[in-house]
């Protein structure tokens, strides 16, 4: 009789005492090993699953689709000892351990037991609905390579800045539209403080209303007074996912779209939709539609199958790592929304970091995040709260870190001046598990909550590393400490178990440049806007930094389809998938990050 039950957790607390006892008599616990199949498809249900400890993926028969992932204290599948036939593969992806409830008994429960039957219920009902809207999800690519043309935004309706709101409003209404442009005279004062603005402000008949009942503002007012500036806009023939990814995030429902520095319309998310209405699911807005983390896990398990699509349509591999990483942004920044008190939120940051943070991650990985608190902030609840953010990340798909840099981890919460603190603490000693920490802190990108108060943090930490030659060179190091994967004669050399990309080619160039960036206080997070950056600063020369932008991009381009091929290998590199072009073209880059490594020696008096 398992002792360590937990009788307190829905539904087993809908159970009578009797039935509670019944229960603990009849469990068993049973040990599966990593890569084990619990239960296959096709087969009939035999227990209810409770997991102890590990994590298992419930994925189609032929592994091209995950539908789920449980871990502690999670239920499954009670779908097949009520419909008598499993529907989809469970797989321990480590070791796993669970107790087992044989179905008699279950079913005992469920048809004697009113409550507890319901609490099947209505998550069958839901996670049916959710299932079969997930395999209903296709054509993503379709949508995410679409382009914003005339087709789909409308002529923007522009007025002077003198017309009074009587006037506008009546334009408004004789258009049929909800907002005008106001083009701004070359000398308004707007323009002049602002740089590379475009020349609009914008009104909306919710402006004009607010201004004429709340402000108590005659209707001869000039709408200048009372237009937003600036516009948020897109170019004419961007994507159009950029366009709704920034209206999401800026939550407005309307963008100027422009033809260099001229107004050619206005689009909103009504047209957007419109345009996709053939489609049952847009990845994006279903994250920001999610209410429940299981409506939120289906919209994230579309994320592996929209890479390969764009790799299949021969997308951009740049761009690629900035459209997922605005994706999971709002993965990451719902599931904060939905698992903080909303009382919270606005009390707390959360911070993604490493590669994720610098915006460079295309698959997801492990899990890399931190917490700031707002100083003199009570929250007693914290821990309890965080560890179910890890949890909910974990259901999404993101696995744990296995060095414990994650908020459920107290050492990566802090307040502000915690944060400083540990950072000025990590510099001083600079040692290198501090080194480390330094640079995962170097990559902080904030993605929920009051993402203000990153920013004294992120200026501390510049103020602790600019012009220190002695931190610096002890800082960049690691990028020098890993051998280069080439032979004496200059050819690739590969083990094996392959060619390791990430130590041999990827992070000795992101975490120099990343050491440069400290020196030369650059606030960028992105490796390749930060090498832009260093050459606009004439630290690096022009085409040093073009070689090494377009070594780094081939390193995650063969990297990403090699995942995508054998994901067992991950930084591995099979140098026999490679053709003789692409072997040329490594052995190309590898030189790039060894010429890099030397400058960097030279710049930072580091002797082997």
């Amino acid at each position: 009789m398992p002792d360590k039950f937990n009788l307190q957790s829905p539904p087993f607390d809908r159970l009578s005492p009797a039935q509670q006892q019944q229960l603990l008599s009849a469990l068993d616990v049973a040990y599966f090993r990593s890569r084990d199949t619990l239960l296959r498809c096709g087969e009939s249900g035999q227990y209810l699953h409770i997991l102890i400890k590990g994590v298992v993926e419930e994925r189609s028969e032929d592994g091209q689709e995950i539908f789920a992932h449980y871990a502690s204290e999670d239920i499954f599948d009670v779908r097949s000892l009520l419909e008598g036939t499993v529907k989809h593969q469970y797989v321990a992806l480590e070791d796993t351990l669970v107790y087992q409830l044989p179905k008699s008994v279950f079913v005992d429960f469920y048809h004697q037991n009113g409550e507890f039957a319901a609490y099947f219920d209505s998550n069958l009902s839901t996670r049916q609905a959710l299932l079969e809207n997930a395999q209903q999800q296709q054509n993503l690519a379709e949508f995410i390579l679409t382009k914003v043309d005339r087709a789909i935004y409308h002529p923007p309706l522009i007025v002077t800045p003198a017309q009074t709101i009587a006037d506008v409003t009546k334009l408004l209404k004789n258009n049929n539209s909800d907002a005008a442009l106001v083009q701004l005279p070359e000398n308004d004062a707007r323009l002049t403080q602002t740089t590379h603005a475009h020349p609009y402000a914008i009104v909306t008949r919710t402006d004009m209303l607010h201004a004429v009942t709340l402000d108590a503002q005659p209707v001869n007012t000039p709408v200048g007074q009372i237009a937003t500036f600036p516009v948020l806009h897109v170019n004419d023939g961007e994507f159009l996912f950029n366009a709704m990814v920034m209206m999401i995030r800026n939550r407005i429902k309307r963008i100027m779209v422009c033809d260099g520095n001229q107004a050619v319309g206005m689009l909103d998310m009504t047209q957007i939709l419109s345009t996709f209405s053939t489609h049952s699911h847009v990845l994006t807005l279903s994250i920001a539609r999610a209410s429940s983390i299981e409506e939120l896990t289906i919209a994230s398990n579309q994320q592996h199958k929209l890479v390969e699509n764009l790799v299949s349509n021969g997308i951009r591999t740049r761009f690629m790592m900035e459209l997922i990483a605005a994706v999971n942004e709002q993965i990451i920044e719902k599931a904060f929304e939905l698992t903080v008190p909303p009382v919270m939120q606005q009390q707390c940051c959360l911070l993604v970091l490493g590669s994720e943070g610098r915006g460079e991650q295309i698959l997801k990985t492990d899990q890399d995040n931190a917490l700031i608190i707002k100083d003199d902030t009570d929250w007693p609840d914290c821990q309890r709260v965080m560890d179910k953010l890890t949890h909910t990340l974990l259901q999404l798909g993101y696995p744990v870190c296995p060095g414990k840099v994650m908020v459920n981890n107290p050492q990566w919460v802090k307040t502000q001046k915690g944060w400083q603190a540990s950072l000025s603490q990590w510099v001083e000693q600079a040692k290198p598990e501090q080194i480390m920490n330094i640079a995962i802190m170097a990559d902080a990108q904030a993605v929920a909550g009051n993402r203000a108060l990153l920013n004294p943090i992120r200026q501390h930490l510049s103020e602790l590393m600019a012009d220190q030659e002695l931190i610096l060179s002890a800082f960049t190091r690691p990028a020098l400490n890993f051998s280069l994967p080439l032979t004496l004669f200059g050819n690739v050399k590969s083990s094996k178990s392959g060619l390791d990309i990430k130590q041999g080619g990827i992070f000795p160039i992101v975490h120099g440049i990343r050491a440069l960036s400290l020196e030369y206080r650059i606030a960028e997070q992105n490796t390749f806007k930060r090498i832009e950056t260093l050459t606009q600063k004439h630290v690096l020369e022009q085409q040093t930094a073009d070689n090494l932008s377009e070594a780094l991009k081939l390193f995650f381009k063969l990297r990403l389809r090699q995942q995508l091929e054998q994901p067992e290998r991950h930084n591995h590199l099979d140098m026999k998938s490679l053709d003789s072009t692409e072997r040329d073209l490594l052995r190309h880059s590898l030189h790039i990050v060894k010429k890099f490594k030397q400058w960097l020696s030279y710049h930072y008096q580091i002797r082997e």
